[in-house]
C-alpha cells in the first residue's frame, strides 16, 4: 500500500514538475546551441546621452566592493539607467570610470569623467538571442562579489538553482518509475549503459587526449 502511494506521488510530481521545468530546459537548450556555435549578436546603438553636473559620491574611485556598487547606483539613478552592474573600471590616468550596466538583451556603457562630473551613456540593443545567452551564463563565476547587485537578477539566481535541483529530481524519479515497467527494463538498461559508456568515454578522451 505504501509503495503504491509513493509511486502515485512520484508519478504526479514527475509529470507536473517536468511540465513546469520545460520552458527553462528549452531556454537553456537554445542558449547552449547559440554558445556552442559561437553565435554573436549584431549590437545596435539605439541611443546616446550626455549628462552634466552630476553629484558624484566622495572618493568614489577609492571605494571597494559593496560600497563602490552603492555609490555607482547613486550615479545611475541620476542618469536614468537601471540594470546589473557588470564591473566598475577606474582609469586614474584618464580620470574616468567605466560602468557597463546590463539587462538581458541590452547593455548601457556609462563613462564618467571625475574631473568635470559629466557622463556619457551609450545603450546597445543586442536582441533576444543575446538575452538568452546572458541568462544562461548568469550567475557565473566571474566577479562573484559583484553579482546580484540588480534586484531583478536575484530571483533568476534562485530559479537557475531550482532548475538544476528539479532536473535532478525528475531524472531520479524517471528511473524510479521506469523500474515499475518490466516490459521496458531491458531496453532501458541498454540505453542507460550506452549513455554512461558514451559519457565516460568522451570525458576520458578529453582529459587524457
Amino acid at each position: 500500500m505504501a509503495a503504491n502511494v509513493l509511486y502515485r506521488w512520484t508519478r504526479d510530481l514527475h509529470l507536473y514538475l517536468g511540465l513546469f521545468l520545460s520552458p527553462f530546459v528549452l531556454m537553456f537548450a537554445v542558449s547552449t546551441m547559440l554558445l556552442n556555435h559561437g553565435w554573436k549578436p549584431n549590437a545596435v546603438t539605439v541611443r546616446r546621452g550626455v549628462f552634466k553636473n552630476l553629484v558624484v559620491p566622495a572618493d568614489f574611485e577609492r571605494l571597494q566592493g559593496a560600497d563602490r556598487i552603492r555609490a555607482a547606483r547613486q550615479i545611475l539613478v541620476q542618469l536614468g539607467v537601471s540594470g546589473e552592474i557588470d564591473f566598475i573600471r577606474v582609469l586614474p590616468k584618464e580620470n574616468r570610470i567605466l560602468i557597463p550596466v546590463i539587462k538581458p538583451g541590452e547593455e548601457a556603457t556609462v563613462t564618467l569623467n571625475l574631473q568635470t562630473r559629466d557622463a556619457t551613456v551609450d545603450v546597445d540593443e543586442k536582441g533576444f538571442g543575446e538575452a538568452l545567452v546572458y541568462l544562461h551564463k548568469w550567475p557565473g563565476p566571474h566577479n562573484v562579489n559583484v553579482r546580484g547587485n540588480w534586484g531583478y537578477m536575484r530571483p533568476w539566481r534562485w530559479l537557475a538553482d531550482a532548475t538544476v535541483y528539479l532536473i535532478l529530481f525528475v531524472s531520479a524519479s524517471g528511473v524510479y518509475l521506469w523500474l515499475f515497467l518490466p516490459a521496458e527494463r531491458r531496453l532501458g538498461i541498454g540505453l542507460t549503459a550506452a549513455g554512461c559508456l558514451s559519457c565516460v568515454g568522451m570525458v576520458y578522451a578529453l582529459v587524457h587526449g
